[in-house]
C-alpha cells in the first residue's frame, strides 16, 4: 500500500509504504470516488491498483478510516501504528480539554 506523505497515516507509519491484510467485503465505489473526495475527505492510502485503502477527513484532528483491521496485526507489546496514533490523538485531546476546563488553584 502506498501512503501519502504529510498525512496522519504517514505520520503513524513513519513511511510511505506498508503491507496490510485486506479481507473485508466493502470498499469505495470507484465510480463515485471523485465526487466523494470533492469535500474534506481525502484518499491517503492506495493499493497497487490505485484503490482507496485509507481515507482521512482533512478538517478533523484525527479521522482516519481504513479498509483493513489494524487490530488484527496488533499484539501485546507490538500495537499497530494506526492504533498508537489514535491513542496519542485521544490523549492529546483529553489533555487539551482538561487544561481548558481546569479550575485555577486559587479557586480550590
Amino acid at each position: 500500500m502506498f501512503i501519502t506523505p504529510g498525512t496522519l497515516a504517514f505520520k503513524a507509519y513513519g513511511k510511505d509504504r506498508a503491507t496490510e491484510q485486506f479481507s473485508c467485503n466493502y470498499g469505495l465505489n470507484e465510480n463515485y470516488r471523485h465526487d466523494i473526495m470533492r469535500g474534506n475527505l481525502s484518499t491517503v492510502g492506495e493499493d497497487s491498483d490505485g484503490n482507496a485503502r485509507i481515507v482521512e477527513l482533512v478538517s478533523h484532528p484525527f479521522f482516519v478510516a481504513t479498509l483493513f483491521l489494524p487490530q488484527l496485526s496488533s499484539g501485546p507489546g507490538n500495537p499497530h501504528p494506526v492504533i498508537v496514533a489514535f491513542l496519542k490523538a485521544a490523549l492529546a485531546f483529553h489533555a487539551l480539554r482538561a487544561n481548558k476546563y481546569e479550575l485555577p488553584n486559587k479557586a480550590l
